[in-house]
């Protein structure tokens, strides 16, 4: 199943120490390289991660972020929404 996961911050404002950034950013590395994270961004507006995840349900992808870092911190949480393949294009023959 594809995901999308949005970052939230929590707490606005913070000032992450660079340890734990190079830290999230090492399981993050660890997570892309094992297929569970697709694509990741930075939306350019707010400097929030957005990210394409692959994985079984909602429940497998919430346990994983849950694993981050930052998260573990409560610094951010993330919105996951289940995605489906657009089918849109059948009212094309209709």
């Amino acid at each position: 199943m594809k995901i999308l996961a949005l970052e939230k911050e929590l707490k606005s404002g913070t000032e992450y120490n660079r340890k734990l950034l190079k830290i999230e950013a090492m399981k993050v590395l660890e997570l892309y390289e094992e297929g569970f994270i697709r694509e990741i961004y930075f939306d350019k507006n707010n400097h929030s991660a957005v990210i394409i995840i692959e994985c079984r349900d909602e429940e497998e992808a919430r346990a994983v972020l849950d694993s981050l870092p930052l998260v573990k911190e409560g610094l951010i949480t993330f919105k996951i929404i289940s995605l489906i393949p657009y089918n849109g294009f059948s009212r094309l023959s209709e």
